[in-house]
């Protein structure tokens, strides 16, 4: 059977090279991967994909694939790539791989928050500048940034990831709130004790927003000017979610004009581009969408998505399947 990695993988792909049931598998150069019509013709007669966030799985992909195909699996969490009920319609499998994502991606906000809320990027910049060494003497109110002690949190989207980045808070004795569709007793409960808020009674009381909701129709630019307009002066957004959940051109307007004091992201609206202004501003941590990029979680990912593969292939249900054939 031939399956076909679209790019190349930390970790490898030893699991399936190593199964008497895949004969060939093609694997992407190093980089960047294949443009979309060099992928639909790479997937052509393919018995298993394993693709990415960003390439898109539609009717077009299958009908370049061809009834052959048996499963495609996303190496990410989130699957608003991937049409679901098109894959169903046709048969195929198709899966994500949850959890493993979970602790770096967490782990990520929180740089996120630590950078921007201390300004880090900008200290980085002033000493590698010279700009330290050439001070003269101490200014007590350089680089003034933000506290975290005592401080309140908000997570908006109580899954996995919401609640680990909600944990990491506990150190600091913050208050958190959450923004879900339902009660979560895990954030309620010790020992977080969160309260479930909506997204307009939270805003305006967090000073940290921090943003793990799944990209969907109802949570496109869920965060835009009104809500912008909604949080302190001093509070920072983070997203290391999926970019068109913030309307980027508010964003850049909120950042400029001083709405909120800053922001850290590691998503874009359209990426990999950023809305025009959002480099230059100073209230920025920015990062190229490495939130899951750990040496130990991307190998992690790798082999989620080869087992899902793997069970396909020999008649079972993949572990994370998203739907049922």
């Amino acid at each position: 059977m031939k399956v076909v990695v679209t790019r190349t993988l930390a970790g490898g792909v030893g699991l399936m090279e190593t199964d008497p049931l895949v004969t060939d598998v093609w694997i992407a150069e190093p980089g960047i991967g294949p443009e979309r019509s060099e992928l639909l013709r790479l997937v052509a007669g393919a018995d298993a994909v394993l693709c990415q966030f960003c390439e898109r799985v539609d009717a077009e992909f299958f009908e370049a694939a061809g009834p052959q195909l048996k499963v495609v699996a996303n190496y990410a969490v989130g699957f608003e790539n991937l049409d679901v009920e098109e894959a169903t319609r046709r048969g195929v499998w198709v899966s994500n791989t949850p959890d493993t994502v979970t602790p770096s991606t967490a782990d990520m906000a929180w740089a996120l928050m630590l950078g921007i809320s201390r300004r880090i990027i900008e200290g980085d910049r002033e000493v590698r500048a010279g700009g330290f060494a050439n001070r003269q003497g101490y200014d007590p109110c350089h680089l003034l940034g933000g506290d975290f002690e005592n401080q309140t949190l908000l997570i908006v989207g109580a899954g996995r990831i919401g609640h680990a980045t909600a944990l990491r808070s506990i150190g600091w004795g913050m208050k958190v709130l959450y923004v879900a569709r339902s009660d979560h007793p895990e954030f309620e409960q010790p020992p977080l004790n969160a309260t479930r808020v909506t997204l307009e009674q939270g805003l305006p009381r967090a000073d940290y927003v921090s943003l793990h909701t799944p990209l969907t129709e109802e949570t496109r630019h869920l965060i835009g000017r009104d809500e912008l307009r909604m949080m302190k002066k001093t509070a920072y957004l983070i997203n290391t979610a999926r970019g068109p959940v913030v309307d980027e051109a508010a964003l850049v307007e909120a950042l400029r004009e001083g709405w909120i004091a800053g922001a850290g992201l590691d998503v874009y609206e359209d990426e990999p581009r950023q809305h025009p202004g959002l480099v230059d501003l100073p209230n920025t941590c920015l990062m190229p969408h490495v939130g899951s990029g750990t040496w130990r979680q991307r190998p992690l990912m790798a082999e989620m998505a080869q087992r899902n593969i793997l069970a396909a292939l020999h008649g079972e249900r993949p572990p994370n399947a998203l739907n049922t054939v």
